[in-house]
């Protein structure tokens, strides 16, 4: 009689748990994900070679590499839309000094200062200030690409060390992996340990649900929020170390608009733009959604103005999308009925 009931009593609960995990936004954009492969099959052959999927990845992981900085800022309530900004800046620094003749290596160091420098500035207007992270990233947005043109002026840099180059062009010996994707799978890793598996994660959801219970309940919203702005600024500086490594041209406008992208990714991958929700493997399913469409567009010679639109549409669906299935969510778990009392008597052979 016992085994029967928890028999019954499995099933019952086995099938909300598989209705919630329909549910759920990652599984929602594997399904996306999935389509997009298929379509895009179907439509040329040149899609799924291995080949292409090497480019294409390589061709991903500045935006990448952004959208991970860019993921702890939005969790913490705030936004960073000067990411792209920074690279171009990164981009610019790297090719000045080595022009002037200054070794890789403090080349590099210089560029991820700068960057670093740069996510201070927005983080020390929004923290200590008071200031809104739109505003201030918006305008810190046209700042620091100016400076990369004050920097390099309207000229570009395509003289680099052979080893530099090299990593941006090479993959792992025996693979068709790029060096640049292994940077970036890295990077992912720490960066999730850090929001899902520290407390540094934890602050950051509690920042973002209510900054200001977070900071009654003893967590230092303003410093943490200031070393995310930092970090974003250092990775966008990272991503332009690995796109001009990638592409061996250093220039001023360079990554101009990638900002459309790293945004949608973020959002698209269930991150609320009003904070407190969202998860990094949600991020990464998005990027290889905007990659494989970006492709196919690509591979059918569709022109970069019309993929934006396609884009800008993905953006609208990401905040329409996650909040109508956050509102289904939480209706069913207001239809849920509430455990029986008597379900752990029964459960363990009878009552007392």
């Amino acid at each position: 009689m016992t085994m029967r009931w928890s028999a019954l009593r499995g099933k019952h609960v086995a099938r909300p748990r598989a209705r919630e995990l329909l549910f759920q936004w990652e599984a929602l954009l594997v399904l996306m994900l999935v389509a997009t492969i298929l379509i895009g099959s179907s439509i040329t052959e040149a899609f799924l070679t291995g080949q292409n999927l090497s480019l294409a990845s390589a061709d991903l992981v500045e935006k990448a590499i952004m959208a991970l900085g860019l993921t702890l800022v939005i969790i913490a309530g705030e936004i960073d839309l000067s990411v792209a900004s920074v690279l171009g800046l990164s981009s610019a620094i790297v090719g000045a000094t080595i022009d002037a003749g200054v070794p890789l290596g403090p080349a590099i160091a210089l560029a991820l200062l700068a960057g670093a420098l740069c996510g201070l500035f927005n983080g020390l207007l929004v923290a200590k200030l008071g200031l809104p992270s739109l505003v201030v990233t918006l305008g810190t947005l046209a700042l620091f690409r100016g400076l990369a043109f004050v920097v390099l002026g309207d000229r570009a840099v395509s003289e680099f060390p052979l080893a530099f180059t090299d990593f941006g062009f090479a993959n792992v010996p025996g693979t068709l992996i790029p060096w640049t994707v292994v940077v970036f799978a890295a990077l992912a890793v720490v960066t999730f340990v850090v929001l899902h598996g520290s407390w540094i994660g934890r602050d950051v959801y509690a920042i973002g649900n209510n900054a200001q219970a977070a900071r009654f309940s003893g967590v230092e919203v303003d410093r943490i929020k200031i070393g995310l702005f930092v970090a974003s600024g250092t990775l966008a500086a990272l991503a332009g170390v690995v796109f001009t490594a990638r592409f061996a041209s250093a220039r001023p406008d360079n990554a101009l608009g990638f900002e459309l992208d790293v945004v949608t990714a973020v959002l698209l991958g269930g991150v609320s733009i009003f904070g407190g929700r969202g998860s990094l493997v949600g991020v990464v399913l998005a990027l290889f959604l905007i990659g494989a469409l970006r492709n196919v567009l690509s591979l059918e010679d569709v022109a970069a103005e019309k993929q934006s639109i396609v884009i800008g549409a993905l953006l609208i669906v990401s905040v329409v999308g996650t909040n109508a299935l956050r509102g289904l969510q939480e209706r069913a778990a207001r239809r849920r009925p509430a455990p029986s009392r008597t379900e752990p008597s029964m459960e363990g052979g009878g009552g007392r």
